[in-house]
């Protein structure tokens, strides 16, 4: 009788140890199911619809939130050359739910406006480099210049009176035409819009004279006859338009000049969302029809790694730091 009575206290005190363990699980069990990303993630863009960034979250965006097994959303905040949109992602939380798609200006902006609320290399983490794009140079359709040499002999007749269109002081855009302004020696004035379609505007109303644009913002204004191109900044011509020759061949063998569009998160993201973010993009940019579609849009897909980006921004930033000071080149931005 004496040992049936052990068996209750034996059974309270293993219950007793089994829910103490449960209850030492229970957090990392929670921990576990609440593993990145555990709400929709919103891809900030600095510019607005209508250029070359916000294609490219659109084409990606339903098969990215797939890879990732959330929603995506598409943040569009246009301003003050990228640097709204660029400060918003340094000072959220970096959890990973709120990400940076860039354009160039990210590197170029450091050159460009003092005091930039944030440090361009301290304050993001690199995901990747989604692509790299060669840019066109498309003109207002009634202006009588139909290739680069023709162009430049009508700017130096008539110097300081011809324009051009870019998104910002602080990208390549401008820097693209500096280059050419600064190699051919003429006298093109810089107007700055707020993303892509703002100067897509301007560039068909003759309100500019010319830009330097991706083939996605300008594709469908080729088409329509409204702008023309006269060359492109890569090293070969490009397929949608085999008849536009390259920089080089239109008289500037030392020009060549790409833009570049990556993805970053907030400084002191885990490394482990990091990589999570790394793979779903490099699996989106790597789907078949997604790559199809930027690759008829005139990218080149890249889908780096982190570390390969953090290198590549470092170049990129000093290839500009070289060019501007050569060129003398000054800016207005405080």
């Amino acid at each position: 009788m004496k040992t049936h009575t052990k068996h209750p206290e034996r059974r309270l005190t293993l219950r007793t140890l089994a829910l103490a363990l449960a209850a030492c699980v229970l957090p990392a069990t929670a921990g576990a199911q609440g593993a990145f990303p555990s709400k929709p993630v919103s891809m900030v863009i600095p510019f607005g619809p209508g250029g070359a960034t916000d294609f490219i979250a659109r084409v990606m965006q339903a098969k990215l939130a797939e890879n990732l097994g959330q929603p995506l959303v598409i943040d569009n905040r246009p301003g003050a050359g990228g640097v709204l949109a660029t400060n918003y992602v340094a000072k959220s939380a970096p959890d990973g739910h709120i990400v940076f798609q860039s354009w160039d200006t990210h590197t170029i902006n450091p050159l460009v406006i003092k005091d930039l609320p944030y440090d361009t290399f301290k304050d993001f983490a690199p995901v990747t480099l989604m692509v790299r794009l060669p840019l066109i140079m498309g003109v207002w359709a009634p202006l009588p210049a139909n290739s680069v040499s023709e162009f430049i002999a009508l700017a130096k007749s008539q110097p300081g009176k011809l324009n051009f269109a870019s998104i910002g002081a602080g990208s390549s855009t401008r820097l693209h035409a500096e280059l050419l302004n600064s190699l051919a020696g003429i006298n093109v004035v810089h107007i700055p819009y707020k993303g892509g379609g703002p100067a897509m505007q301007a560039m068909i109303t003759g309100e500019v004279a010319y830009g330097f644009f991706s083939l996605a913002a300008m594709k469908g204004h080729f088409q329509s006859g409204k702008l023309k191109p006269l060359a492109v900044t890569g090293t070969k011509r490009m397929a949608e338009l085999p008849n536009v020759p390259t920089m080089a061949e239109s008289g500037f063998p030392g020009y060549e000049a790409y833009s570049w569009i990556a993805i970053y998160a907030p400084a002191g993201t885990p490394e482990a969302v990091i990589a999570r973010l790394n793979k779903a993009y490099a699996a989106t940019l790597n789907d078949p029809e997604v790559n199809k579609r930027l690759v008829a849009a005139g990218m080149e897909v890249v889908a780096s790694s982190p570390q390969q980006l953090a290198d590549f921004q470092r170049k990129d930033y000093e290839k500009w730091v070289k060019f501007t000071r050569e060129a003398k080149l000054k800016f207005d931005e405080k």
